[in-house]
């Protein structure tokens, strides 16, 4: 009898994740922090994302939960629900962590301009919450909003990660420096197209995945210069792009920005590797690029343990 295709996937997905829990209880193995994780991503189960964050090597994990489902102009009328990627919830990421407790952490998440958004983050802080975001709506990045997040996050010592991308989340990333000014114990993590588009000083804001060779000094270059307490994600296709794009620059942006970059994956593979994991493909880049050992354990470990205050 043949097999059938859905037949084959299952056997070989369960032995992708044999594979991967035999890692996970390798002790030997080099630490990596992920700081930038998703529940039932795209509609992938979140067995399967465990499998997948053991497989890509994560020894801890943290995951970014969804507000809540709600039409209205800040989630795109209902089109940037999930996260815009069918994610789910701080119930959910919190019970994830909780049953994985050596393995996982979790954020807590709210539509920024919710009445509810500041009582609802701070429930979940009280649980255990380790960070806020992902914040990924149409709001302005300097909003009343906004700013009583910001307020919160100095107030739980937790940092706050945000998604900008023009005219589309968190608008306003050129005056975003006011806010890092305004809230000097607030950490903020940058994160997505406008962040890594802006690594250029000759950056076309409309093209969020920019090609070619890279002029040094551009706003993020900027801001993780001057701004103690800004630092960047360096995850999904943006990040994964901006390493590639031209080697020679992102070995000099990893040496003056080593002590300011977090690894995170925000990839919705199912493999953990070969060509079509992006959270993969950008671990092998910081270990290509970096310009030695000890800062490619800071971007892949010691800096998310300090900005986000683990033990691990």
């Amino acid at each position: 009898m043949h097999m059938t295709s859905s037949r084959r996937q299952f056997i070989a997905q369960s032995l992708a994740f044999a594979g991967s829990t035999a890692f996970a209880q390798d002790s030997t193995a080099e630490p990596i922090i992920d700081i930038h994780q998703h529940t039932d991503y795209h509609g992938r189960s979140n067995d399967h994302m465990i499998a997948h964050q053991r497989a890509m090597g994560i020894t801890t994990t943290v995951l970014l939960p969804a507000g809540t489902y709600i039409d209205k102009p800040s989630t795109h009328n209902g089109k940037s629900n999930g996260l815009a990627a069918k994610c789910t919830g701080n119930a959910v990421c919190m019970e994830i962590a909780k049953a994985h407790p050596k393995e996982f952490f979790f954020g807590v998440n709210e539509i920024t301009d919710e009445a509810n958004a500041p009582a609802e983050i701070e429930k979940y802080l009280k649980l255990g919450g380790v960070i806020i975001g992902e914040q990924k709506f149409a709001v302005e990045c300097d909003s009343a909003a906004s700013q009583k997040l910001y307020e919160l996050a100095a107030a739980y010592q937790v940092p706050i990660l945000l998604h900008f991308q023009l005219k589309t989340y968190n608008f306003g990333y050129e005056r975003a420096h006011k806010m890092f000014e305004k809230y000097p114990k607030t950490n903020f993590i940058g994160h997505a197209q406008t962040v890594w588009g802006n690594i250029d000083k000759n950056y076309d804001w409309k093209n969020n995945y920019p090609k070619g060779k890279v002029t040094p000094g551009g706003l993020t270059d900027r801001y993780l210069a001057d701004y103690p307490n800004f630092f960047a994600d360096m995850s999904a296709g943006s990040g994964l792009n901006a390493l590639t794009r031209d080697e020679d620059h992102t070995r000099g942006f990893f040496d003056r920005h080593q002590d300011k970059i977090l690894y995170g994956s925000d990839c919705a593979d199912h493999l953990g590797r070969g060509p079509g994991c992006q959270g993969a493909g950008t671990i092998a880049m910081i270990r290509k690029l970096a310009p030695n050992p000890k800062a490619v354990r800071k971007i892949l470990f010691e800096n998310a343990k300090r900005v986000l205050r683990l033990e691990v």
